[in-house]
């Protein structure tokens, strides 16, 4: 195994993201520089001493950008694949571009779970309007339409109540290669979020019962309902399945329902994750920091509650304003990612209460 990377060392983060932002203050903690490579300023760059701004495919920036890090990390899973197999060879990412290019690609993603034993609710690959009216025919509606790649927060899908919504939903998806995926008849969403480090250990941390709205995570809470808690252990079983088929170093997470027969899989994300969120105050060691240990090859922190649970509630567009108010309670720690314009769907910022 590597040698642990010393305090005083530089991490290089894909994404100027509020993702980007939060590991680049849990990495400051241990004693990390962080160095962000983004096409565009973000949260991210504000807390970080430096960025390179420049494209994704852009060889030249990437080559230079490696030779001034000793590790990559990446902030989110729509990042080309290109790029980080163009790192690879100069420095070591975490996770790896095979966590990558699986959570990047539904149809891939869907395919390399159910080979691993995951049930996911039963979907069909989409190439065209015709392929989505065969679909319709097997798997029934309602349905939900995804485009394979680059959907996130409810972006690039669309709803079908009747096999006469084909061609709309066709439609507002852009006509991209994508998945049609059954409703499930579930009691709640929740998530299993884990560290694997370098070594292959892996720890995990509750699981938070998730509410979304209008495709966005609203609110993550723990402790989850008793009907989460009895799933539980076979969710987390599959995801450190999923982390040791992708040699994945760094925090994954998997989304779940609950379903009648056991865990219904949904999705997963090669990074740090929203719903992780409340580890920050709730946790002894926050997913950020984990992350940090995990792809400098330190030892991973305990994931323990602090407490008796915690809530986390996004604040999306407007709910930032409400800033006055939530710094007035003494129950609520309040993370606001400094982003310039609040617009309606934009994760501006989140709070976390941890009752006393």
């Amino acid at each position: 195994m590597a040698e642990p990377l010393p305090p005083g060392s530089t991490i290089g983060i894909l994404g100027s993201g509020q993702l980007g932002r939060m590991l680049s203050i849990a990495a400051a903690q241990l004693g990390y520089r962080t160095h962000i490579y983004a096409p565009e300023t973000g949260p991210a760059n504000d807390v970080s001493p430096l960025l390179t701004r420049a494209r994704y495919d852009d060889a030249g920036a990437l080559s230079a950008f490696a030779r001034s890090v000793d590790v990559v990390t990446y902030e989110f899973e729509n990042v080309a694949f290109a790029p980080i197999a163009a790192l690879a060879p100069l420095v070591p990412v975490r996770p790896s571009a095979l966590s990558l290019a699986t959570a990047q690609d539904r149809v891939n993603e869907k395919r390399f779970v159910e080979g691993l034993g995951g049930r996911p609710a039963p979907w069909r690959e989409v190439l065209s309007l015709a392929d989505l009216e065969t679909a319709i025919a097997e798997i029934g509606c309602p349905a939900v339409l995804k485009t394979s790649r680059f959907g996130y927060d409810g972006h690039g899908q669309a709803r079908l109540k009747s096999p006469d919504d084909a061609a709309t939903a066709w439609d507002r998806i852009g006509a991209a290669p994508a998945i049609l995926e059954a409703f499930v008849a579930f009691e709640h969403e929740f998530s299993i979020v884990l560290v694997r480090g370098l070594d292959g250990q892996i720890v995990s941390y509750a699981p938070p019962v998730n509410v979304h709205r209008d495709g966005i995570l609203a609110t993550s809470t723990i402790p989850a309902p008793a009907a989460v808690a009895a799933q539980w252990t076979e969710a987390a079983t599959l995801a450190g399945r999923v982390a040791d088929a992708l040699d994945h170093v760094g925090v994954l997470t998997l989304e779940f329902f609950v379903g009648t027969d056991g865990p219904v899989f949904n999705e997963m994300a090669p990074r740090v994750h929203n719903s992780g969120h409340w580890t920050i105050e709730g946790a002894v060691t926050s997913q950020f920091e984990n992350h940090i240990r995990a792809i400098c090859g330190l030892p991973l922190g305990s994931t323990d509650t602090v407490g008796t649970g915690a809530v986390m509630e996004n604040l999306i567009g407007d709910d930032a304003a409400r800033w006055p108010e939530l710094l007035a309670d003494p129950n609520a720690h309040l993370h606001l990612y400094g982003k310039h314009e609040a617009r309606p769907r934009r994760k501006m910022g989140h709070v976390t209460r941890v009752p006393r």
